[in-house]
């Protein structure tokens, strides 16, 4: 054989032996598998925990409440790395600082945010069969310290997320946490049910998945991380589906079940026969919820089950979804054909902005008017054809050029590119109009919750560390990673994109860099309970009588004072009257916090586990309250028939009750006056909103106004710089669940 052939056979050879070890490294082979992590805090004394109470009673007993059930603040919406999407950014390629698994949210829940009650709710696509027994003997253990009896001083619950993300407005029902009451064997599911995706997005996740090939070279480039996500990616897309039509109980341990829409998800809760609840959440997010999307099709009694659905995230570290606007990021015709709408006072679709960012792109290049007004035309149906993807219509776009288009303008801390027609208002003031004289009606109590990323439940308590306490690594850092980041240069003119063909991976479809300025730290949930115990905090969410806050622990009751029972109906309650309503609301505001951690927590986590999981900082409250500055009353009367006008059903605010300067608290008391005469059923919530103060990101993409109020400049707060906090002043707040109060027509 000649030398030249014999060196060609060599190359050949090496390069088949790269391959062969970069597909046996994209297979995992040398990863280590992701673990459920060890609990290292002790049970919490019992007189601190006792403590809690005491000092409550004592500020209910100064506003006039006689004997108050226990307040409990906890968060129904955690994930640890089980999650894939966690997983990715505890990378330290990423920035991360490393795996998060589920003890540390048991830790961080008992001592970094003092929490009362938490769940656990990673992605079920994400929860292998291993995984989903660590996260249940890890439930277990952290249960186990809480200590026996009526008086834990940490509720531990057991659930996952249903992470359906449709491709358009018909096919997509959205994210929901699944809870389970209990812990026992025999009392939870064998496995997790993930979301089947509608067939035309199963057929391009798995064209788009990528391959050991592929996994092998990250794995070069990043090493032992890359090998652990390979391993991590191989386990998860390896387990088998579950065949579909056998009855839960009859499929096996180590497959993965399904469902496709909340409709089959309800059924399959219903196979299994367990005390279970399922909380929509992050429903306005525009990150995923494709333009146009509406909840008007889930008010159905096909698509809700008010058996499961008795509760929805109004808020998370993800942003408000509470708020409805008249608007729209997308028109659609009768035909189904979708066009961009124009602007208005109170909004910019981003569609327009796209157009308007080609047409000046175009006019400096030279062209001329009508041929860059073409273009501007062409950009915004391109932008609104590519749906959740319209910012890579227009080739390198810098954030800043989309200024505050397409966002929610004077909302309280808005979920980013939010979606009005999956809002909680609406969703309150929609029908379902199967039969005209019993529409179904969608009554939610309200909560809210982190949707923390880095097992750390409750990470409202105080605002700092912005990268570590917020989502803002899902940012530009993570998309540049993964591939998705822009660097294409600018050019005058739209390009049309396809989702069905284009292999541009999730992330890098989503518009993450400026959803990183609406992170925020996460809200909480509360109730109104009549003990500490597990049964108890269980009791409470099944009745609503709960509500939630943008991260402090705001104090908060509502009562319908004059019910047809001889005593107050509370938040939550369906009452049906003739007479007009009478209320009462009473708030106290949050204790300001005191730096650091209590000796208590340094202790018992050791200084090190403090500094890491905690930032060094920890709830840790002063003598000394803010003040609740107002109480705002929304009003909203459900549709009586189909197609009647959604935005004069909802009165935002209806009544403002002025608070006097009191850290004691805050009590109005007031009356429907319309209720008799309008003959019409209603539903009625409050806000007590706190004094101004700082939070991360609560100016969002931080607007440069001109004269006329427009935004003229934006200055997004992306992941880096770490140390760069983006404060500005805002006013925390809770959230009540609604009271609805049924028009009794025949009551005397």
């Amino acid at each position: 054989m000649s030398r030249p052939l014999q060196i060609f056979g060599f190359v050949v050879l090496l390069v088949t032996l790269g391959v062969a070890v970069l597909w046996v490294m994209g297979r995992g082979a040398f990863g280590e598998p992701v673990g459920p992590g060890v609990i290292t805090g002790p049970r919490i004394p019992p007189a601190d925990v006792a403590g809690r109470f005491a000092d409550q009673r004592t500020a209910a007993e100064r506003i006039g409440i006689a004997a108050p059930k226990q307040i409990l603040f906890g968060d129904l919406h955690v994930h640890s790395t089980y999650s894939l999407d966690a997983f990715l950014m505890s990378l330290p390629m990423m920035g991360g600082q490393g795996a998060h698994p589920v003890a540390d949210a048991c830790d961080f829940a008992r001592y970094c945010s003092g929490l009362d009650f938490w769940s656990i709710n990673d992605h079920a696509i994400s929860l292998t069969t291993p995984r989903w027994r660590g996260t249940v003997d890890s439930l277990r253990a952290c249960q186990a310290i809480a200590g026996e009896g009526d008086q834990p001083d940490l509720v531990s619950f057991l659930g996952w997320e249903w992470t359906q993300m449709g491709t358009n407005p018909a096919n997509h029902y959205g994210h929901k946490n699944v809870i389970f009451r209990d812990l026992e064997d025999g009392a939870i599911p064998t496995r997790p049910i993930l979301a089947t995706p509608p067939p035309e997005a199963r057929d391009r996740d798995v064209e788009n998945q990528p391959g050991p090939i592929a996994m092998g070279a990250l794995a070069v480039m990043t090493g032992a991380q890359g090998n652990d996500l390979a391993r991590f990616f191989r386990e998860m897309i390896e387990e088998p589906p579950c065949a579909d039509g056998v009855p839960v109980r009859d499929l096996p341990e180590n497959c993965r079940e399904g469902a496709s829409t909340p409709a089959d998800l309800f059924a399959k809760l219903d196979d299994w026969d367990h005390p279970a609840l399922v909380i929509p959440h992050g429903t306005a997010w525009g990150l995923y919820t494709p333009q146009g999307s509406s909840w008007e099709k889930q008010a159905t009694s096909v698509q809700h089950d008010p058996k499961y659905q008795k509760l929805v995230e109004v808020y998370s570290g993800h942003g408000n979804s509470e708020e409805f606007r008249d608007w729209s990021a997308v028109s659609i015709r009768s035909d189904g054909t979708k066009t961009c709408p124009e602007p208005s006072k109170d909004h910019l679709p981003s569609c327009w902005r796209a157009g308007e960012i080609i047409r000046r792109r175009c006019l400096d290049a030279g062209e001329t008017g009508p041929e860059c007004e073409s273009r501007a035309v062409v950009a915004r149906q391109n932008y609104v054809d590519a749906d959740i993807a319209g910012h890579l219509t227009v080739p390198g776009v810098q954030l800043e050029e989309w200024l505050d288009s397409g966002q929610c303008k004077g909302c309280f801390q808005p979920a980013f590119n939010m979606r009005p027609k999956s809002s909680v208002q609406y969703m309150t003031a929609v029908g379902g109009f199967e039969d005209p004289k019993d529409p179904v009606r969608l009554r939610f109590g309200f909560l809210a919750s982190s949707d923390v990323h880095s097992s750390r439940p409750g990470t409202g308590y105080k605002e700092y560390d912005r990268v570590e306490m917020t989502e803002a690594r899902l940012g530009s850092s993570t998309n540049t990673a993964l591939g998705g980041h822009d660097t294409r240069s600018a050019e005058p003119r739209s390009i049309a994109f396809d989702g069905a063909t284009s292999d541009m991976p999730f992330f890098g479809r989503n518009e993450v860099e400026r959803a990183a300025s609406f992170f925020v730290t996460g809200g909480l949930v509360a109730v109104h309970s009549a003990g500490r115990d597990r049964g108890a905090v269980w009791d409470a969410l099944d009745r609503r009588e709960v509500y939630g806050t943008s991260g402090p622990r705001i104090l908060l009751w509502f009562d319908l004072l004059n019910p047809p029972t001889d005593k107050p109906a509370p938040m939550g309650s369906e009452v049906e009257m003739a007479s007009a309503p009478v209320f009462e609301v009473r708030a106290i505001g949050s204790f300001e916090q005191k730096p650091g951690c209590s000796a208590t927590t340094v202790q018992a986590l050791g200084p090190q586990r403090v500094e890491w999981l905690c930032g060094g900082e920890c709830l840790h409250p002063s003598d000394e309250r803010r003040q609740i500055s107002r109480i705002e009353v929304v009003r909203i009367r459900p549709q009586v028939k189909e197609g009647e006008p959604i935005a004069s059903l909802i009165e935002d605010p209806w009544q403002v009750h002025p608070c006097r300067p009191d850290t004691e608290g805050c009590r109005a008391v007031f009356i429907d006056p319309d209720f008799e005469s309008s003959a019409r059923d209603a539903v009625y919530y409050v806000r007590a909103v706190e004094e101004p103060s700082q939070a991360i990101n609560a100016d969002n993409l931080r607007c440069d106004r001109d004269e006329a109020g427009a935004c003229a400049g934006v200055k997004p707060c992306g992941p880096e710089p770490r140390d760069a906090q983006c404060m500005a002043e805002t006013e925390q707040r809770a959230w009540s669940s609604p009271i609805f109060v049924d028009h009794g027509r025949g009551m005397l």
